[in-house]
């Protein structure tokens, strides 16, 4: 009878546009957070870009930097901007614009769509890689592409991946942990990451409030930092969020801080 009424249920939500899904258990959750708890290095974090969207914390391990490839791009160009004013070369590649917002001799530009084929629309980060500097072997990536993060970096090789010095990625729907096959997939993708890289910053973005569960609290949306582990010597836990240099996304809507749980 029970199993019977939650078919009905199920069905009658779906027709509804709303699913219901198994919940994941808070422990489970916070092993996840705990792997992904920022890091102190040697190397001080400096805010590149803007006061708002588009300025990003990372690093200041810049030397010997090949190129950034900014998959993703908006109104502002900021971030973008300061690094070609470092004479870093930026590859920029978005399908639903014509170009960057401002140009420059430095940047490259093609409109594409980051995806894991590759056609007239959608190109593979590692194709994008390939010709554009098959010799580069200490990059950035800069990626804000809405929500399709995570089949790029599951799809991308890791040789590849580890050419990448520095990633500065927003992740999108990140509530999606308390759904059970939401957290596979979200968790799936920091493993890959986390086997080559440490956090060393979470800013969440403020156009969403925190979504709590189990006492668990997650902002949607949240940039991280990470930076490649052959290029720490030292670190130590990170507990100064937000940081000095964090700055609202949204000027207009309330800040929301990260967790506790997360740091």
């Amino acid at each position: 009878m029970r199993s019977s009424f939650n078919r009905v249920l199920k069905s009658f939500l779906l027709r509804n546009h709303v699913r219901l899904s198994r919940a994941n258990s808070g422990p489970r959750l916070m092993r996840l957070l705990e792997d992904l708890r920022p890091v102190e290095t040697e190397h001080e974090l400096i805010r590149i870009g803007g006061d708002g969207d588009g300025g990003y914390l990372i690093p200041n391990d810049l030397r010997g930097i090949d190129a950034c490839f900014s998959p993703g791009v908006s109104t502002v160009a900021d971030f973008e901007v300061d690094l070609v004013e470092r004479s870093i070369p930026c590859f920029m590649a978005d399908y639903s614009v014509e170009g960057p917002p401002v140009t420059h001799p430095l940047f490259d530009f093609e409109k594409k769509f980051l995806g894991s084929t590759n056609d007239s629309v959608f190109t593979r980060l590692d194709s994008w890689m390939l010709r554009k500097g098959p010799e580069f072997n200490d990059l950035i990536l800069q990626m804000d592409i809405e929500g399709a993060e995570y089949e790029v970096l599951l799809g991308i090789d890791v040789g590849f991946l580890r050419k990448f010095r520095i990633l500065v990625i927003e992740f999108h729907s990140l509530e999606a942990v308390f759904d059970w096959m939401g957290f596979e997939l979200i968790k799936a993708t920091f493993d890959r990451l986390l086997m080559d890289f440490a956090v060393v910053h979470i800013h969440p973005n403020n156009c969403l409030p925190v979504v709590r569960c189990d006492g668990v609290e997650v902002p949607p949306d949240m940039e991280f930092t990470f930076l490649r582990k052959d290029r720490i010597a030292q670190r130590a836990s990170r507990s100064d969020f937000p940081h000095r240099l964090d700055r609202k996304c949204v000027r207009d809507l309330p800040d929301v801080l990260l967790p506790r749980c997360w740091y």
